[in-house]
């Protein structure tokens, strides 16, 4: 017989987690998910390979202060939904310079909201199947958000380059290092006069392939990296379900520092990798780290929300509305703050696509009442 989850009549999840607390989750991930990369929206990041390190950094640290208040049990299987979403996450930037913040969004938005909500729904990977009480009104809230996150591929932002001093010590500067001197730094009239003769240290080789290429291999990543947020939480939520009678804890935030050590060690391995791979020369933006570690430690919050909601409202429920309601402040953000988003448009397109990704969002939610 197949196992579910459902609620008790006094709107109580079986484990004893009010529903209130899994909305005000939803809306505590969406607006850090929303408004994460704030902090280093002026920044260049590069090809992200430094950028996710840093961030993986402000990650743990948020970890480490929920491991202290709860000193629960260490869960080493949970680490495997961190490398899974690390693993998606060192494709974000290569896609966003291929096919752009708007198609890139809609497509791993669409593919980790429909998997995610699958996979709760049905119990595809090994995990139980969790049955809305409003099985319609569940289906109806995800399709009205799946339609959201395609209508926002079609919002064209106006984003300006960035160009950031990249640092990458070079023989003349690594002697001056271990002798303790500092290397006098280029003005910015010399910096500007020669830039026209120096690549833009912040592109990647993908940028300078043809425009169906990028296109495709954008495409491509944007799926894998959707795919892997999707399942990013399904190592926890397999503990909860099959090792329950073993004292697995049915609190979710008990899983979250074990899944943010899997998230740091993987962005320690990758970058250590990547720095091998470039003789010990990354690309390294100094300027970036702490607006990098500020959106490291809202994401953290964000992710512990979201253990949370999962549990409190069940995966069908709280996937529709985290992965599409960031995105509309996302770009509310763009119009109001960075004034990105300009033209009829692209605005008419923003309020039609934030009106859809809230009524799914009501929607979704009320299935599960």
């Amino acid at each position: 017989m197949e196992n579910t989850t459902n609620l008790l009549s006094n709107g109580t999840d079986v484990d004893g987690l009010p529903q209130y607390v899994g909305f005000i989750c939803c809306g505590i991930a969406s607006i850090m998910f929303g408004t994460n990369f704030v902090p280093v929206k002026k920044f260049e990041t590069g090809d992200g390979m430094f950028f996710q390190w840093v961030l993986s950094n402000a990650i743990i640290v948020s970890g480490i202060v929920i491991q202290t208040i709860r000193l629960s049990r260490f869960y080493p299987f949970a680490m495997v939904g961190g490398i899974i979403w690390a693993t998606g996450n060192i494709c974000v930037v290569p896609i966003v310079k291929t096919i752009g913040l708007g198609l890139g969004i809609c497509v791993w938005g669409s593919v980790q909201l429909l998997i995610g909500w699958a996979n709760g729904r049905f119990g595809l990977v090994g995990v139980d199947a969790e049955i809305p009480n409003n099985i319609t009104l569940n289906y109806v809230g995800v399709s009205i958000s799946f339609v959201s996150t395609l209508m926002y591929a079609f919002v064209k932002p106006d984003i300006q380059p960035i160009t950031m001093e990249l640092t990458i010590p070079g023989p003349d500067e690594e002697a001056a290092d271990s002798k303790g001197i500092r290397m006098a730094q280029p003005k910015d009239g010399d910096m500007e006069e020669n830039a026209p003769e120096k690549p833009n240290p912040g592109q990647m080789f993908i940028e300078r392939w043809s425009p169906v290429k990028k296109k495709i291999i954008g495409i491509v990543l944007a799926a894998f990296s959707g795919m892997m947020y999707a399942f990013q939480f399904i190592p926890a939520r397999y503990l909860q379900e099959h090792e329950k009678d073993n004292g697995a804890s049915q609190n979710s935030i008990d899983y979250v520092f074990a899944h943010y050590c899997g998230i740091y060690l993987t962005a320690t391995v990758y970058f250590v990798i990547y720095t091998v791979f470039l003789r010990n020369r990354p690309k390294v933006f100094l300027r970036v780290i702490v607006p990098g570690l500020v959106s490291g430690l809202m994401w953290g919050v964000g992710t512990a929300s979201w253990f949370i909601a999962n549990k409190a409202l069940s995966d069908p429920v709280s996937f529709p509305i985290i992965s599409t309601v960031p995105m509309g402040i996302s770009l509310l953000i763009g119009v109001v703050a960075f004034k990105e988003i300009k033209g009829r448009r692209n605005i008419i397109i923003v309020v039609v696509a934030m009106t859809c990704t809230i009524a799914g969002a009501v929607v979704a939610g009320v299935s599960k009442t």
